[in-house]
């Protein structure tokens, strides 16, 4: 079985984002990383492996150069090889123009199952996952607390509100997996010194077929208008409790709707 797993460079969530003249992101002037949704993608795509159940884990990723990096931080974990779709004409696509790009790559890359992370960090949409499967034909399940694999069917625990369900699929499948599925490893040093040795292979528009004008910020179904930054945090109201604080208390969130 082989294994795709999407994965996502994206600007540190703690880092203060800027945006360029277009008012998309600035991601060359904010330190990334790799989504920490996919990192649990990835975790899984590893035990596959160890267990014998996957034959080749790919990592796959569009971005600019510096997504390389969060490719690197995939192939420290497991795997064998990663694809990045690299190229300007990307610049500001919407979801529905990621989702052509990835099952693009996918169809050429060839899979039997694709994991995700059940979201990006950055956009949280959650949707690039449905949109991929949709475009490839394949089977999918969504946002799997738990996953295992048997000969050509894919099962997965979905934790809701209200029950926990139980999903199987048939490959080829796309299967997105939340945090429950367990923490990604740490890698050790000797792992992160072997990735830098594995393959990664760069690809284009071209090289998939796809027309610069399918997608970009041009192509976008999505676009900002206007952003400004967060407002700075004010100081609290401090209530000195000499027997009357409960009462403060209580008028302090009845003039503001609480109680």
């Amino acid at each position: 079985m082989k294994i795709v797993v999407l994965v996502k460079h994206v600007p540190e969530p703690t880092a203060t984002w800027k945006f360029a003249p277009d008012l998309t992101v600035d991601r060359a002037g904010v330190e990334g990383r790799l989504s920490e949704l996919d990192e649990y993608a990835v975790e899984q795509a590893a035990r596959l492996a160890e267990s014998g159940a996957a034959s080749e884990v790919v990592f796959l990723t569009v971005g600019p150069a510096k997504a390389a990096e969060g490719l690197r931080k995939a192939l420290a974990i497991g795997g064998d090889k990663a694809v990045h779709v690299l190229d300007d004409a990307i610049h500001g696509s919407c979801a529905l123009g990621t989702s052509l790009v990835l099952a693009k790559a996918l169809e050429k890359v060839g899979y039997d199952l694709v994991l995700t992370g059940m979201a990006s960090t950055d956009a949280e949409l959650s949707v690039v996952p449905q949109m991929v499967a949709d475009r490839l034909g394949a089977n999918q399940a969504t946002f799997a607390g738990e996953l295992t694999v048997d000969g050509g069917q894919v099962s997965i625990r979905r934790d809701t509100d209200a029950a926990s369900e139980r999903v199987a699929v048939t490959l080829p499948a796309v299967v997105s997996v939340t945090d429950q599925t367990g923490e990604a490893r740490y890698p050790a040093f000797k792992a992160i010194m072997a990735a830098k040795k594995k393959p990664i292979e760069t690809m284009s528009l071209a090289d998939l077929g796809v027309a610069a004008d399918q997608v970009g910020l041009g192509a976008a179904s999505v676009r900002t208008v206007d952003v400004s930054p967060t407002p700075p945090r004010t100081a609290g109201t401090i209530v000195t409790d000499e027997g009357e604080g409960g009462k403060q208390l209580a008028d302090f969130l009845a003039g503001r709707g609480f109680i």
